[in-house]
């Protein structure tokens, strides 16, 4: 039973559906988008149809994006010898964040996880390896995160480069800057002498 009127119950319920969005957090937002001027109401309800309607994925590295291909396939200041491989679309911006990497990505959407029953064709490797037909690309960096399902993706993909006789490396794993080594576990504490780097 509701305790709101429809209109309330029906944005509550939609809210709720997002991630990480409870019944609580969908109250609140709720009521504030009552609360919120028509003006902005209309903008936030524009956004979403608008996002819904422009953004696809690009055709060569299966990123978000508004034109076909994306922003970073289409440059040509992009080194396109190295690809980054990357679960998410998220990943791409907290890459690009660092300013560090030039050459170009590539989004799984996904990673293999036995247990939910995603295996390699329900992830996009094949998309991955039809780019490598060119020979141009040279080393593939496996940026998946350091679990289990990450590391999973990353030997998996690693394995399938060997015989293309292309350089896989993974991303550097460890105590995270500002990081207590006392605090870190075992796991994460090999990983970064494993990862360590001549000064």
């Amino acid at each position: 039973m509701s305790y709101y009127i429809e209109p309330i119950a029906h944005l509550i319920n939609e809210l709720s559906r997002l991630p990480g969005v409870g019944g609580k957090t969908a109250q609140r937002l709720a009521f504030h988008i009552i609360d919120m001027p028509d003006e902005q109401v209309r903008g936030l309800a524009k956004a979403i149809v608008d996002i819904k309607k422009h953004i696809k994925y690009c055709s060569v590295c299966c990123n978000l994006t508004d034109g076909d291909p994306c922003s970073i396939c289409s440059s040509y200041n992009r080194d396109k010898s190295i690809i980054c491989v990357v679960k998410d679309p998220r990943d791409v911006v907290a890459m690009q964040k660092t300013r560090d990497f030039k050459g170009l990505y590539h989004v799984l959407h996904g990673t293999i996880s036995p247990m939910e029953g995603i295996g390699p064709d329900d992830i996009r490797v094949k998309e991955l390896l039809q780019r490598l037909n060119d020979g141009e690309v040279k080393e593939i960096i496996l940026a998946t995160n350091p679990d289990v399902e990450g590391e999973a993706t990353a030997v998996y993909i690693s394995r399938l480069l060997k015989p293309l006789g292309i350089k896989a490396t993974r991303i550097a794993h460890g105590i995270p800057v500002g990081g207590d080594l006392e605090y870190a576990d075992e796991v994460t504490l090999s990983k970064a002498l494993e990862g360590r780097r001549e000064m």
